[in-house]
């Protein structure tokens, strides 16, 4: 019964991503969902009790796989390995939960409103840890003294993108989705253009 719950749970968020990824939390309402997942109403309720509940699981399923990402730049000390884990990871993340990506980007756009405070809370305790790494790895010389913000910034923006603005990406290349080999060509992309750019060595 608990392979069938879960495989219930990950079918109702994964439609629920993409309802809130088109519409928004607000015109997006249970009985779509529950038609689209082609589940009873009732049901959805059974699993998630409120809207809000369901809403969560689903910027969940985004913001614990984010907030995963950036272990190996907390708990390794050489930069090179850290970052070129990171980026391959949020690139992933990217590929694998596209749709509630942009649920979470579109409440951050938004003010995050709905956001629960323990994620958000969790997200800025994540980005300070990710500061102060850059700056301990410029302070040992393993990193040019570049702007640690900015480059936090850089990194989210250019990995997230791939989920974000998938249609536009699309577009552009020409493509009906995006392929595992376009995923790897930005992992190694960007791995090289941050290395590289940032100056970043291997810790002595």
């Amino acid at each position: 019964m608990s392979r069938i719950r879960a495989k219930n749970q990950e079918k109702i968020i994964d439609v629920a991503s993409q309802l809130f990824a088109e519409k928004g939390y607000a015109a997006t309402t249970t009985a779509e969902i529950a038609q689209r997942a082609e589940i009873p109403k009732p049901n959805l309720y059974y699993y998630f009790n409120t809207k809000d509940n369901l809403y969560r699981a689903v910027l969940e399923s985004v913001t614990l796989p984010l907030l995963e990402a950036s272990l190996p730049i907390e708990q390794l000390d050489d930069p090179r390995e850290a970052l070129t884990q990171y980026i391959r990871t949020k690139l992933r993340i990217s590929r694998d939960h596209a749709s509630a990506s942009k649920t979470f980007a579109a409440e951050v756009m938004a003010g995050a409103p709905h956001l629960p405070r323990d994620i958000a809370e969790a997200l800025i305790d994540q980005s300070k840890m990710i500061l102060n790494k850059f700056d301990y790895w410029i302070a040992q010389g393993w990193m040019d003294p570049v702007p640690a913000k900015h480059l936090m910034f850089m990194l989210w923006s250019s990995t997230q993108t791939y989920a974000d603005f998938n249609w536009q990406i699309c577009q552009v290349s020409g493509q009906y989705e995006l392929e595992d080999e376009d995923f790897e060509q930005a992992a190694v992309f960007l791995v090289n253009l941050v290395l590289n750019g940032c100056g970043v060595k291997h810790a002595d």
